[in-house]
């Protein structure tokens, strides 16, 4: 479960006037790639959010036909949409000051435990392990309605100011 901000937090020099919606404002997705319906939590430890697929999303026509279930390449981009992006835009616009960067992935290691079909609603949790040179690690897990761990493992990425470095 993510931390709260304690005074102590708050006294070093980071940036926590970004909102939950001027994080998901700065997402680089769209419709029908945008993967983060809420952001329920974020701080400087982590990042929780929800989303609910939607039956209609092109890739349960043949994922599998007759049987549909959300492939595990989506669900591992919406862990790391979640823990990954959104906590990267939240710390790299609170460490430097200014606007958040872009976040781009370099390594993950997913553990699948249960199917995710059309319509369900799950729950990203993220938990930094560090922050440090422009590289963001985190542990993620995802969960449905139920409370069970669908998926979980860690995503890296470096966090950039632009999207061609």
């Amino acid at each position: 479960m993510l931390t709260k901000l304690s005074k102590k937090n708050l006294a070093r020099p980071i940036f926590f006037n970004m909102t939950r919606q001027d994080i998901l404002s700065h997402l680089p997705y769209a419709k029908p790639f945008l993967f983060v319906d809420e952001l329920l939590e974020i701080n400087e430890n982590g990042a929780k959010g929800t989303y609910t697929f939607d039956p209609e999303l092109d890739f349960y026509k043949g994922h599998f036909k007759d049987n549909p279930v959300t492939p595990g390449v989506i669900l591992t981009e919406t862990m790391a949409q979640t823990g990954l992006v959104c906590l990267g835009i939240y710390l790299s616009g609170s460490a430097e000051g200014g606007l958040p960067g872009h976040v781009m992935l370099t390594s993950i290691a997913i553990d699948f435990m249960k199917p995710v079909f059309p319509g369900e609603k799950i729950v990203v949790e993220a938990e930094k392990v560090y922050f440090r040179f422009k590289k963001l690690n985190v542990n993620v897990r995802m969960l449905n309605a139920a409370g069970e761990v669908v998926c979980k493992g860690n995503i890296s990425g470096m966090v950039t100011q632009r999207m061609n470095t």
